[in-house]
């Protein structure tokens, strides 16, 4: 009852317009550029960029350029290595069935292993769900621009991000002291908890991608790594309660998202409305991901899917129909793997007092 009084409690508020502006600037001038100069096959690779913003969002200028740098150089890492594996799909023998294994397999590696950089890097949010989006998201479009144009774009769009993230510096009143931040250190029991934390990210999303595809084949949908993506929400919290609370949250949000998202295509925008969508979207997931998940999450699937739609356009139904089951069945499975532990512990309770 409290993971679900939680839907519908707003958490308080702390200048959350501010990263919230800063984000939504930081995706919408790229994605209004190539619009411009119709070149919109490049979208995808400046909304992932664009996700640089999201990091240190109420930290001192100082931490906050340390954390965006290390974000959004190690995001491009992550577009750089999708793009590579989108063109070693290509290779003979990985059509259909065997790539989709390989992926699943390769954004499972993903999962944990961003899972324990960002970690040991102190980075919020925690926890690698942007990276398996955009590794995995990236590495499923078959028609991949040049390389050189895909990674100008990130980086361009990173280095936009990092200016808008210091750019309250000219304002005195917002300026905040310039000194260098200190080191990250860990103790011994920190480091524990990142590499298993690292090692719940590797099972929730392996798991998810591994269900997911099977059903996948034998129902004929796709996007399974949207439920690689769902899986790993849980993950992130202080309690079990909260965890499965927001499972709970990502399937209500994503359902109330899909009802906007139907509206927004049955009115048949043109790409450069699109885009302003994606912009009030992301201003929008911004102003409540630290206060009410589950709005938040409304937000977020119309600004996942018109990204989507924008870089490879495809059947809006399918698109849809794919994101609820996808998301459904990730978020089971990643509440499966938070509570496991807990039922673990009282039966094996239960087995000593026997």
């Amino acid at each position: 009852m409290k993971a679900v009084a939680e839907m519908f409690t707003m958490g308080p508020g702390n200048k959350d317009h501010h990263p919230a502006l800063r984000c939504a600037v930081g995706v919408f001038v790229p994605l209004i550029t190539l619009t411009l100069i119709g070149r919109l096959d490049l979208a995808v690779f400046a909304s992932f960029g664009a996700f640089t913003g999201i990091y240190g969002r109420n930290e001192p200028h100082s931490i906050r350029f340390r954390s965006q740098l290390r974000a959004g150089g190690f995001m491009l890492f992550i577009i750089l290595l999708a793009t590579l594996m989108a063109r070693f799909a290509q290779s003979p023998g990985l059509e259909g069935a065997a790539y989709s294994w390989l992926l699943t397999a390769a954004i499972t590696v993903v999962a944990g292993v961003c899972s324990v950089v960002v970690a040991a890097w102190r980075l919020r949010p925690g926890g690698s769900l942007f990276h398996i989006f955009a590794f995995a998201a990236i590495a499923s479009i078959a028609a991949q621009p040049p390389l050189w144009e895909a990674m100008l774009v990130s980086l361009l769009t990173t280095v936009f991000c990092l200016l808008i993230g210091m750019s309250s510096r000219v304002v005195k009143s917002h300026r905040t002291p310039w000194k260098r931040p200190p080191p990250i250190r860990h103790t011994d029991a920190e480091r524990r908890a990142i590499w298993l934390e690292g090692g719940g990210y590797l099972i929730a999303a392996g798991l998810a991608g591994t269900i997911a595809t099977l059903v996948g084949e034998r129902l004929g949908f796709g996007h399974t790594y949207w439920a690689m993506v769902a899986a790993v929400v849980p993950l992130v919290g202080h309690s079990t309660r909260h965890r499965v609370s927001r499972g709970i949250q990502r399937i209500a949000g994503t359902v109330i998202g899909l009802v906007l998202l139907a509206g927004i295509l049955w009115l048949n925008p043109a790409p450069w409305a699109m885009v302003m969508v994606i912009a009030a979207c992301q201003f929008g997931a911004e102003m409540f991901i630290a206060r009410q998940y589950l709005v938040a999450q409304v937000f977020v699937t119309p600004l996942a899917l018109i990204a989507t739609l924008l870089a490879a356009p495809v059947d809006p139904g399918l698109l849809l129909r794919d994101r609820i089951i996808e998301t459904v069945i990730g978020a089971a499975v990643g509440v499966a793997v938070v509570v496991a532990p807990a039922v673990w512990r009282r039966v094996r309770g239960g087995l000593a007092k026997a």
